[in-house]
């Protein structure tokens, strides 16, 4: 049997890929970079959407609204985050610039955790649910 909600729910989750992808290309087009220079927009989009993922898995609790969640986690942010993005870029780095490729790599990994960690932090802060 098939949930009632669901096509609403995949509305949601569409209309925020759709957003959270626009952001992510507008961003991708405003700091561009060459295929042997550190991909800083894709770092940014990630470090960003790791840390706005944290405050809003914080501040969502049982009371929010049942779509808050499809909307802007899977949606918006998961249209935005590009980790797909980050492996090509690391396999394209590579070829290139060895080097830069592991910073590139385990940067980025260890900025989005930390980044993660402060958002939740940041978020149970102002006032989300309490663990």
């Amino acid at each position: 049997m098939s949930d009632p909600g669901l096509p609403r729910i995949l509305g949601v989750v569409a209309l925020g890929g759709v957003t959270g992808s626009l952001a992510r290309y507008g961003l991708a087009e405003a700091i561009p970079h060459g295929p042997a220079s550190f991909p800083w927009a894709t770092f940014v989009t990630n470090v960003l959407g790791c840390l706005a993922i944290g405050i809003l898995f914080a501040r969502l609790t049982p009371r929010s609204h049942p779509l808050l969640r499809p909307f802007l986690g899977t949606g918006i942010l998961g249209g935005f985050t590009t980790f797909s993005t980050f492996a090509v870029d690391t396999q394209k780095l590579l070829h290139v610039q060895t080097f830069l490729a592991f910073v590139y790599y385990f940067g980025t990994v260890a900025a989005a955790l930390v980044a993660a960690t402060i958002g939740e932090w940041l978020g149970g802060m102002s006032g989300g649910r309490r663990r």
